[in-house]
């Protein structure tokens, strides 16, 4: 009986809407309930269907009092949006015309600055500029907060708006305001290149270390990665040592290709597991046999700016003990975004998985630890104090792991980090030193991190061959 009433319940109400207006019943089934889903147990106070009469009631209350007549569309897409920016911050509402700018983007307007952003409280944040790009030119760098885009405020805008409006035809400017930690803001106009970013580069390190710097991902990734390699072996003769991977300020990228790089250095073992909301879809990624660096001892160097497939490479390599991370805490984002069409409405961009290490570790709203903690510069804990990673974010994904291990128990897994010492929170960095990597400066000369990297793996080198010879 309880199922008739409700069923009755709703044919009412979309007879109801159906009566007012086409436009909105339109809209409200296509983007809100489903026929599929109607039948659905209630959930929470007064059920499902009196949350869409709320839903229902204001919407009406908009269309006739507010001060400025607002469109039906408007009010629909916006309300979907709204819903969508509830989620988490990357989850996000694109119109018909920007979904299909998404899949047909015009030859004249699809360069573009090399920024990997994410929204932060209404704010937009810089995870980290592409290597080679004109924003890695330009200096910008991770946690950056940029104010505007062509003078127009980001507050206000989407994510996917935001995406497009860095985009343009090649050649042009686009000016942005931003600030960096505590400083002033300051305006850096960017020109947009068309030219395609690179995602691996590698040379021969003091003549026996083979240096291999994965800026991101793309469908060429493995290919290149492992022709870098040969070329390194090649130049080194017997004389190479080991691998430094460099996964420093790399923003992700494509999922497959970041996953066929790590398992470029596994020989055997998971490279990742991802997990969506069915426990029984969960799947896990084994390596293929093959090891292109052939057994000899790795280093991955990581940083706050390494973020989402750039960790599961790191985690993949950390877990099966393929190689020592060394840095500083990754971002911590693992979501894998999905992006589902409307039937002629646009489509949503949602999170509909995650991944995690093999042996099980959350990397979402947490980070990776290095095995070995090496800051750029003597005051990285004074930025640390400052950088917010994933987890900050307003509605970010939460880390079950860290909300059932070990609550209250100091330094255990669920224990929010030490808070800084009064000094560390008070001191200011000299002129000139920034406490972040640009991504200019990695692999430089001056890179503090890269001959800390050196000389582990001149360690691991002396160890396995010790190891060997007793064998």
């Amino acid at each position: 009986m309880v199922a008739d009433f409700d069923s009755v319940r709703a044919r009412a109400f979309w007879r109801a809407i159906l009566m007012r207006n086409w436009v909105v019943a339109t809209a409200l089934v296509a983007f809100l309930a489903p026929a599929s889903a109607l039948p659905q147990a209630k959930s929470g106070k007064g059920g499902v269907y009196d949350q869409l009469n709320l839903f229902g009631e204001a919407f009406e209350r908009i269309r006739q009092d507010a001060v400025e007549p607002v469109g039906d569309g408007k009010l629909i897409e916006t309300a979907i949006s709204g819903m969508l920016t509830g989620l988490d911050p990357h989850a996000a509402y694109m119109s018909e015309p920007e979904y299909k700018a998404l899949q047909n983007p015009k030859t004249d307007e699809s360069a573009s600055t090399g920024l990997v952003v994410t929204m932060e409280n209404g704010q937009l944040k810089v995870v980290s500029p592409r290597d080679g790009s004109p924003a890695a030119s330009a200096d910008i760098k991770p946690g950056d907060i940029v104010f505007t885009i062509d003078k127009e405020p980001t507050y206000d805008l989407t994510l996917t708006e935001i995406e497009q409006k860095l985009r343009g035809p090649d050649g042009s400017e686009v000016a942005l305001m931003l600030r960096r930690g505590t400083g002033a803001p300051i305006e850096v106009k960017v020109k947009r290149a068309a030219a395609k970013l690179p995602s691996v580069s590698a040379r021969l390190e003091a003549g026996d270390i083979g240096y291999v710097r994965l800026a991101g991902f793309d469908e060429q990734t493995a290919a290149t990665l492992s022709d870098a390699v040969k070329s390194v072996r090649q130049q080194a003769g017997n004389k190479l040592m080991g691998f430094i991977i460099d996964l420093r300020n790399n923003p992700g990228g494509n999922f497959d290709g970041a996953v066929a790089a790590a398992d470029a250095f596994i020989e055997k073992g998971e490279i990742a597991v991802v997990k969506s909301r069915k426990t029984e879809n969960t799947k896990r990624i084994a390596a293929t046999p093959g090891d292109v660096a052939n057994g000899l001892p790795i280093v991955a160097i990581v940083n706050g700016g390494t973020a989402r497939e750039a960790e599961l490479v790191a985690g993949a390599l950390q877990d099966n003990k393929r190689a020592v991370l060394l840095g500083t805490k990754t971002y911590g984002e693992s979501g894998i975004e999905t992006i589902l069409p409307l039937n002629g409405n646009g489509a949503i961009r949602l999170t509909t998985a995650r991944y995690q290490t093999p042996s099980g570790r959350a990397i979402q709203g947490k980070g990776l630890q290095p095995d070995l903690t090496v800051s750029p510069l003597k005051l990285e804990k004074v930025a640390q104090a400052d950088r917010r990673r994933e987890a900050d974010l307003r509605g970010a994904l939460k880390n079950p792991e860290t909300e059932r291990g070990s609550a209250g128990k100091p330094g255990g897994p669920g224990a929010p980090d030490k808070a800084p010492s009064k000094d560390a929170t008070t001191a200011t960095p000299p002129k000139g030193d920034q406490p972040t990597v640009a991504s200019g400066d990695i692999g430089t000369t001056s890179d503090e991190q890269l001959s800390q990297a050196m000389d582990v793996l001149r360690g691991l080198a002396i160890v396995n061959g010790r190891s060997a010879s007793a064998r």
